[in-house]
């Protein structure tokens, strides 16, 4: 049978095979002889044991479409980071980082704005205008109006898609909106492990419907830059890119060089000032961490 790990904790791996349900699932030997370690996401071949009890083993892993490292995930499509526009307000350092983060690892991302009704439109326009110039798809949602979460499944409908954002900001609530049997399953697994519920402390995955899968991963209030050269940062903004061969000199940082393109579009508000700043603070974060190392 052919399923998906929807989770895996304690040696354990769930795997959900659409029209059988949930199977808890072992993975055989061999894949630690080749050091190849399951993940959540992993597309697999499972042999039943026990069909009353719903357990079997893990026999083969499919060949990945890709692997996020952060998180450690398998075959996702693209990325729903999601922040409240109040209680909590926004942390537009912490949504950059993200940003970067999943364009390093190739993966698009929707940004998802949640408690629309908390706000007015003016507060809306003012946090999604710096992320329209970087042409980033952005949605506004309530879970209590229910506003945009039909625009949020069309969105999600036929892919996988990992979840993201800091604590508080509604993550669960939307995973419950989309996916109404996500506590029965969540559960169902909690009770195997005879643990009792608990916020999101791993990568876990709930069927939507068919072939439209979401990743839910733990809430974060801090995401570290790695592997970028300051030099390399700006490629990390898609708003400059256009900008980035036409200042005077190459390999121009876009901060104190004369006849910098990037500066002049930010002069003529077709960059925004916001991210502009963000990509200053990170040029100076990225100096201080090679400072400490």
């Amino acid at each position: 049978m052919k399923g998906k790990i929807i989770k895996g904790i304690a040696g354990f791996y769930y795997c959900y095979v659409e029209g059988y349900g949930l199977y808890e699932c072992k993975a055989k030997g061999i894949f630690r002889k080749d050091d190849i370690k399951p993940l959540v996401g992993d597309d697999v071949r499972i042999e039943v044991l026990d069909e009353s009890q719903k357990k079997g083993n893990i026999v083969e892993i499919c060949k990945r479409k890709n692997t996020l490292i952060r998180p450690n995930v398998a075959n996702v499509d693209q990325a729903l980071i999601i922040f409240a526009v109040a209680h909590p307000d926004p942390n537009f350092d912490l949504l950059d980082r993200f940003l970067i983060m999943m364009l390093q690892q190739g993966v698009e991302t929707i940004i998802c704005f949640n408690k629309k009704d908390l706000v007015d439109k003016e507060t809306l326009d003012k946090y999604s205008l710096p992320y329209l110039k970087g042409n980033y798809k952005i949605i506004y949602t309530s879970t209590k109006t229910n506003e945009g979460l039909d625009e949020l499944e069309s969105l999600l409908s036929n892919k996988t898609t990992v979840l993201a954002g800091p604590s508080g900001v509604g993550k669960s609530s939307i995973i419950n909106k989309l996916c109404p049997d996500a506590d029965m399953e969540v559960g169902d697994i909690s009770k195997k492990l005879k643990r009792g519920r608990h916020t999101t402390r791993h990568s876990e995955i709930f069927h939507v419907k068919h072939d439209t899968y979401i990743i839910d991963t733990p809430g974060f209030s801090s995401l570290e830059v790695r592997d970028i050269e300051k030099e390399d940062l700006q490629n990390y903004f898609p708003e400059f890119i256009e900008y980035n061969n036409q200042c005077r000199f190459v390999g121009c940082l876009h901060i104190t060089e004369p006849d910098c393109a990037v500066k002049e579009a930010l002069s003529e508000d077709k960059i925004s000032n916001v991210r502009y700043e963000s990509y200053k603070s990170l040029i100076d974060y990225i100096d201080s961490q090679k400072k400490y190392y």
